[in-house]
């Protein structure tokens, strides 16, 4: 029981330590995150169709055989 004690003071005392960011910067980042995603999910979706255009060619044409 010593041990688990011991553990938790140790936790709280490190738990004070942290520099907390702000709500403001918690919100930046939230938004800056959700459109970084929104781009790369649209990138991937481009070059997805385009592969999968290249690859119709491809089969389509007789060139893979």
């Amino acid at each position: 029981m010593e041990k688990i004690s011991k553990f938790l003071k140790e936790v709280v005392a490190e738990l004070s330590k942290v520099t907390w960011p702000s709500k403001d910067e918690i919100i930046g980042s939230t938004i800056v995150t959700i459109v970084v995603s929104c781009i790369v999910a649209v990138f991937i979706g481009v070059v997805d169709q385009a592969l999968t255009a290249i690859i119709k060619v491809i089969f389509d044409s007789g060139l893979g055989s």
